[in-house]
């Protein structure tokens, strides 16, 4: 039975790779909010200008036009089938708004909380570092270089950290996330409807535990 999955996760959760290796290995789409305001900035549609003139305006683009480019992108043919979420529902209000999508396109709605504590995503931002030559990612509490700070392949480039990686930022970016988020996580739970993979883990065993779970909800792509 085809679904909407979504997919929920805090900043360096890794929530973006597993719905990457979701779409590549089991042709499931993944539809984001950020890659359908980037393809707003050249489409000619009626949306799209709109949402082209609220932007220009400094205003935030409100739930209903959200929810429109979400309802327009989901009509596709490439989500004739299963389709995750990525980036909407982001309030309680978003999910109302889902429910009637759920409900036109005869699909259930099913939340997976991709679950990292608040200490390890703490050391998996602020650790963070990247080659500029080849963009290999280090992490100097998980995965360090060889030679500090500088790239295993690349030993002649000094490894990158990102301005928006501090510690304080990270503690606001991630605060902000926990307070947006809870009221979204309580309205799927109180449904029955979240269900939770510890992000903790590899990449890949990640991955095996959201098959398994779409496998067991008998999810069709």
């Amino acid at each position: 039975m085809s679904k909407i999955i979504v997919l929920i996760g805090a900043p360096g959760a890794g929530k973006g790779t597993q719905a990457r290796l979701l779409q590549e290995r089991l042709g499931v789409p993944q539809i984001s909010t950020g890659d359908m305001f980037r393809e707003m900035k050249d489409a000619d549609t009626p949306l799209a200008k709109e949402v082209r003139e609220i932007l220009a305006s400094g205003k935030l683009v409100p739930d209903e036009v959200t929810f429109e480019m979400v309802k327009e992108r989901t009509a596709r043919d490439d989500c004739k089938g299963t389709y995750i979420l990525d980036g909407f529902p982001r309030t309680p209000v978003q999910a109302e708004m889902l429910e009637q999508l759920s409900e036109e396109q005869g699909k259930p709605i099913s939340a997976i909380l991709v679950d990292v504590s608040f200490d390890d995503l703490e050391k998996r931002l602020t650790g963070r570092r990247s080659c500029p030559v080849c963009g290999e990612i280090y992490n100097i509490h998980f995965k360090a270089p060889k030679q500090e700070g500088r790239c295993d392949l690349h030993p002649e480039a000094e490894l990158l950290h990102r301005a928006d990686d501090t510690s304080e930022k990270v503690t606001v970016r991630l605060e902000t996330y926990e307070e947006n988020t809870k009221p979204l996580l309580e309205y799927y739970e109180k449904s029955g409807r979240l269900q939770k993979v510890d992000g903790k883990r590899l990449p890949e065993e990640i991955y095996k535990e959201l098959e398994s779970l779409l496998a067991v909800n008998n999810v069709a792509a």
